[in-house]
């Protein structure tokens, strides 16, 4: 492509290098490669006359692949599966007449898209354990920092800023055991033949249908797979596609959540996200401090999740044996659900290790709600003096009301003055009322759910997810 046509914002601003390695040309390819070699193995491992020369050069080529020269021959073709076998067969030339034996196109990319949709999966999954690291971390540290709970982003009741954070890491981790099992059982599509019924394999071998289900064991073996489909049409079944965009899906959903909370509660002052010396909010507001990561995790999400019914309309609508409706479809959607998913992860981490706690503004907000959140405290105090439990609660009810019509208005939450003031709360001391403001004493068992949540189930879940895991190493943010 020359360099003033399109390119996507997913390769050039927002995806790792990792990630864009996986879905491009060159390691797809590679792979093409590598799935004909391991076919030729498997055939002469079972019987099929072939020179080793014919191997050596295939090995020898496995990563030099002459991409202009396949494309040279599929503007003479019009089959891109053809292409790379003529331009493989002229770098490995003893191989010629092996290569794609008994195979339809579907072996090289089916097979390529399953490994590189694995190994994709292994790489979020990394990338999910590092913003489960960063956000750990941050739990444990506010774990018992009071903050105000929010319902209908209304001040409800008291919670921790670590409390929080555990939800938005359960989330996180709900993705983790999905990836785990997502990995866990993909399939192969192994050698099924145009329509999935071996009938090439099968001559190939003479009619010995043990020799074709030993070929199929070998070569998803060789390609590190555990298992293949038990049965197929062309193509693997498009429902696969579907359920590893539904978990894909997902660690969008959670991120979304995630950026949402965040640019809330930027809004209020109490979490900021990481803001560089030279960073620029606004080119005419110079004072603003926006939360562009978190805003770009809302977009990019909301592109994720769209990307998924993509695939489930897809899986719906392929005819009989296989159609190729599929096809463009796919070439868009994979890549960019992973490329996608992969750059949110990337901001995600970089937030969560970077999270600014604004402790005072934290303390002002509850400070302005606790009155409110004493009342049930106060309500007992009061009924312990001797006063009447329902006209107590009048009371309270008419005073809370006029405080918040007045805080509306930018007055001091005055509640606990005019309790004392009332002579229905006669028999109990201002002092009395004053010392059931003590944020920690309602927080529940906040902090220790924190610890609970960390230690009972996300570092055992996490230490069985690590092995599964591509390392997912840094990546930049471009702001």
């Amino acid at each position: 492509m020359s360099d003033d046509g399109w390119r996507s914002p997913l390769g050039g601003r927002y995806a790792s290098p990792a990630m864009q390695r996986l879905w491009g040309e060159p390691h797809r390819i590679g792979l093409w490669r590598r799935l004909w070699l391991a076919l030729a193995e498997a055939e002469r491992e079972l019987g099929l006359a072939m020179p080793d020369e014919a191997l050596t050069q295939m090995r020898a080529h496995l990563d030099d692949a002459d991409l202009a020269a396949a494309g040279r021959y599929e503007r003479r073709f019009r089959h891109d599966v053809m292409a790379h076998v003529h331009a493989f067969g002229d770098q490995a030339p003893a191989a010629r007449p092996f290569l794609h034996l008994g195979a339809t196109s579907a072996f090289v990319t089916d097979n390529a898209d399953l490994i590189v949709m694995r190994d994709g999966l292994r790489l979020l999954l990394g990338r999910l354990i590092a913003v489960l690291s960063a956000l750990e971390g941050f739990a444990r540290r506010t774990a018992d920092l009071p903050c105000l709970a929010y319902t209908h982003f209304q001040p409800a009741q008291l919670t921790t800023v670590g409390k929080r954070a555990t939800l938005w890491m359960q989330d996180f981790a709900l993705d983790v055991e999905e990836i785990a099992h997502r990995l866990e059982t993909l399939r192969f599509r192994g050698c099924q033949g145009t329509t999935g019924t071996q009938a090439s394999f099968l001559e190939l071998f003479g009619g010995d249908h043990e020799k074709v289900r030993e070929l199929e064991r070998r070569v998803t073996a060789k390609l590190g797979f555990r298992e293949q489909f038990a049965v197929t049409g062309q193509t693997y079944p498009r429902k696969a596609d579907s359920m590893v965009l539904d978990a894909v899906s997902g660690i969008a959903q959670s991120a979304g959540k995630l950026a949402g909370d965040l640019r809330l509660l930027q809004h209020e002052g109490e979490l900021l996200e990481p803001f560089e010396s030279e960073q620029i909010g606004s080119s005419a507001m110079a004072y603003k401090r926006n939360p562009m990561r978190a805003e770009r995790i809302a977009g990019l999400a909301r592109f994720v999740i769209s990307l998924q019914a993509n695939a489930a309309h897809t899986a719906a609508t392929q005819w009989l044996e296989r159609s190729l409706d599929d096809s463009a479809n796919r070439r868009l959607t994979l890549p960019e659900a992973f490329l996608g998913a992969d750059a949110i992860l990337v901001l995600a981490t970089n937030i969560a290790a970077g999270l600014e706690v604004r402790e005072e503004t934290i303390r002002r907000h509850v400070a302005g709600q606790m009155p409110f959140m004493a009342t049930e405290r106060w309500l007992m105090l009061g009924v312990a003096a001797g006063g009447d439990r329902q006209a107590l609660h009048e009371v309270i009810r008419r005073h809370s009301l006029a405080v918040a019509e007045a805080m509306s208005r930018g007055a001091p939450n005055d509640l606990l003055e005019r309790l004392a003031a009332d002579p229905s709360f006669a028999g109990v001391p201002a002092a009395a009322l004053r010392a059931e403001l003590d944020p920690a004493a309602y927080t529940g068992r906040a902090a220790r759910q924190v610890g609970e949540f960390l230690d009972e189930y996300l570092r055992p879940l996490l230490e069985l997810a690590r092995p599964l895991a591509a390392e997912a190493g840094g990546a930049e943010v471009r702001v």
